[in-house]
């Protein structure tokens, strides 16, 4: 039975048309998944449905048996659209019971304890789950902090649940428990919308994708008439062919980087490996494992209680960052909204923050032609789709915004560059985009360290693959001889 239908959807911003006469339709208890490249128009169309944008005139929206021509924020609500957004938008310093009722437990203007609790725990009950009830959202993992979103828009009588990139931050077993809720909401009549890049896990719940291109729709196919290949395809007009990297004789190539019986306590113990110059080494292992932990230490952001870090056969003491990037180690830090880049601050601001030394005159006064020159050669080398440099990081989608945060640690001409989860929330196309960048970097003989989730990437993307479980080295595999559900297995061994 048809839900939402919502038809002639098109958005314009400054000239610029977002999304061109867009359809979709979905019925109760369907699974929608929203597919297309960063900038395809997924966003607008969601904040369309849940009323946050107003659509260009000649829309149609039927949400049941009403027909709007646009909607507003509480016209949606009411009508159970739920948005629960990457950030998740939740009360860190209130309990559970408060963020899963916070909409729902006031009487006369006073808080209603009793009915916060009893609306809280029946949500919980109702999709057979189960929290602490007064602990604070804070606290929680990202897993639990997400089954709270879900259950404050339940407790809101949702019919619909957006879900924005909802297992960009979980571990495997998390994904799948994530995924068997979604079956039981279906199941209870709930429909879902899912907007993420990790297609073969929305794939495994979803009934139906819906494919947007430059704010066109392509097409709405059924999940059991398409693959993950025809779908990149349709999404980018791209074959994506997954070939593992060559493996280059390093014999004659020195060690870059040696790390001998590293150890932090609670973060990692006895870690030991070391990277050739031009060498690709994929990080890899569930979260939690101690691989950003390890590469912050690298980095000189914590410091190791044992061991020793070598570069280029000296020995590294790195109190800080700066020790760091002074020895030629860059790091593209996994959260590039808050600790990687300065969102609100300029393209061109961005990629000269980290060599001020190197465009100032004597007077420290910067050299805007050389500071210019500096920026707009990174942005032509990698590829940064801008149309002015001068413009916020936050303007740029995801892929340009991530190409943006490695332009900044080019800049210093490194020996070493880590790139932490290089990829989240990057579409496919940007997602070859950024290897082929490290491919790169690797025939100029820079070193590479990327950590990743994806077992798919460490295999094809690298030269070779470390393994990490509990703050441990548990291998150090090429890829060339085993294959990737080898190294699956190796990760995901008594964990499921």
């Amino acid at each position: 039975m048809t839900f939402i239908t919502m038809q002639n959807i098109s958005k314009t911003f400054n000239g610029v048309k977002a999304l061109n006469q867009v359809e979709l339709s979905l019925n109760y208890g369907e699974a929608l998944c929203l597919a297309g490249q960063n900038g395809c128009g997924k966003s607008t169309l969601i904040k369309i449905l849940s009323g946050v944008y107003q659509p260009d005139e000649g829309a149609q929206i039927q949400i049941g048996a009403s027909t709007y021509s646009k909607l507003k924020p509480e016209e949606s609500i009411a009508k159970g659209i739920q948005v629960i957004y990457q950030d998740l938008a939740l009360f860190p310093n209130l309990s559970v019971a408060e963020n899963i009722a916070i909409n729902a437990y006031r009487e006369f203007g006073l808080v209603n304890k009793r009915q916060q609790y009893e609306i809280a725990q029946n949500v919980l009950e109702s999709i057979n789950a189960s929290l602490d009830l007064n602990e604070n959202v804070e606290n929680l993992p990202v897993a639990e902090q997400q089954l709270v979103a879900i259950c404050r828009a339940l407790a809101q009588n949702a019919k619909l649940l957006i879900m924005d990139e909802p297992t960009a931050s979980l571990t495997a077993k998390e994904v799948k428990d994530l995924l068997a809720l979604v079956l039981k909401l279906k199941s209870k009549g709930i429909s879902i919308i899912f907007v993420s890049h990790k297609l073969k896990e929305v794939m495994k719940v979803s009934d139906n994708v819906l494919v947007l291109k430059d704010g066109n729709m392509i097409g709405k196919y059924p999940i059991k008439e398409i693959d993950e290949k025809r779908l990149g395809f349709l999404m980018t007009g791209l074959e994506i062919d997954y070939q593992r990297l060559p493996l280059p004789d390093f014999s004659a190539k020195k060690n870059l980087l040696e790390v001998k019986n590293l150890s932090r306590a609670n973060q990692y113990k006895d870690i030991s490996f070391s990277v050739r110059e031009g060498e690709i080494l994929a990080l890899t292992g569930l979260l939690g494992s101690g691989r950003t932990e390890l590469c912050l230490s690298l980095f000189g952001i914590t410091q190791p209680e044992q061991g020793e870090i070598f570069l280029n056969g000296e020995k590294l003491r790195l109190n800080t960052n700066r020790d760091a990037i002074a020895k030629g180690i860059a790091y593209v830090s996994e959260d590039r909204m808050s600790t990687g880049l300065i969102m609100p601050e300029s393209i061109h601001n961005n990629i000269i923050s980290a060599i001020f030394n190197k465009i100032s005159d004597k007077y420290k006064i910067i050299d805007n032609k050389k500071a210019y020159k500096y920026s707009d050669d990174l942005i032509r080398s990698l590829k940064i789709k801008v149309s002015d440099p001068d413009l916020p990081v936050n303007t740029l989608s995801g892929g340009n915004a991530q190409r943006v945060s490695i332009a900044k640690w080019l800049a210093i001409n490194p020996k070493l560059i880590i790139l932490d989860s290089p990829t989240i929330g990057v579409d496919i196309a940007n997602k070859e985009g950024i290897f082929r960048i490290v491919q790169s970097l690797s025939e100029q003989g820079i070193a590479v360290i990327f950590v990743t989730d994806e077992v798919e990437e460490a295999y094809y993307y690298s030269h070779r693959v470390l393994v990490m479980k509990k703050g441990r080295i548990i291998g150090d595999i090429l890829p060339q001889e085993v294959s990737e559900e080898y190294i699956e297995e190796m990760i995901y061994e008594n964990t499921k």
